[in-house]
């Protein structure tokens, strides 16, 4: 198979495809061209795209790859495409998802003793968007389940995997949308003010790479 026909095929999937096509799925589908040729050429068309400043690029994403609008255009694409209030996530379910993500595999209890409110909403809210997932049950009395983050995690955000997690003040920061999620204060204890919520995440971003130390999702 000639480069320049299996570089426009490569191009050709990865536009049509809504998820990323990782490096495996392409060898299947062009068994006659030879894996290094395949890598070669995925390399050749983001080099193109990079090369002529195109508006989309060719994004290393959740494994695989994937055709991603550039940053630099958002406010652009923003203006012809009204985005959705519901596609967006609020300030608090940003913090609880930043906490699922690096103290994954963690407990509802653990979550909510890090923000001091009730986060089952939250939590119910995020695996309907398929962010997280259970990925399994703590071996303690009452085998409670733990939380962790999805390949749709780090499709959302345009992580190559989780090595590439942006720190929680980074999380915190980023826009949050209108969206409103039910906070229920935990029994017997105050609600937590906006304040409390940011002093809960300085502290767990001030913890040992140990406590945070990433792990696969099972």
């Amino acid at each position: 198979m000639e480069d320049q026909q299996l570089k426009s095929a490569i191009e050709a999937l990865l536009f049509i495809s809504s998820n990323p096509l990782s490096l495996d799925r392409l060898k299947d589908l062009f068994e006659e061209a030879a894996p290094e040729q395949i890598e070669a050429q995925i390399q050749a068309l983001r080099q193109e795209y990079d090369n002529r400043g195109a508006g989309v690029m060719l994004a290393e994403v959740a494994g695989g790859y994937q055709l991603a609008t550039r940053p630099d255009y958002v406010s652009w694409i923003r203006k012809f495409r009204s985005v959705k209030v519901s596609t967006k996530l609020s300030k608090a379910a940003l913090e609880t998802l930043a906490i699922v993500a690096y103290k994954q595999p963690i407990t509802r209890t653990e979550v909510e003793a890090i923000r001091g409110v009730n986060v089952g909403g939250i939590l119910r809210n995020l695996m309907e968007r398929r962010l997280i997932k259970i990925v399994g049950k703590k071996d303690v009395p009452g085998r409670p389940m733990m939380y962790g983050s999805t390949p749709e995690f780090l499709q959302y955000f345009g992580l190559k995997d989780l090595s590439a997690l942006p720190t929680l003040k980074e999380f915190r920061e980023l826009d949050a949308g209108e969206e409103v999620m039910e906070e229920v204060p935990l029994e017997g204890a105050a609600a937590a003010s906006s304040e409390e919520a940011t002093s809960s995440m300085d502290a767990a971003e001030s913890a040992t790479e140990e406590e945070i130390a990433l792990k696969e999702n099972i």
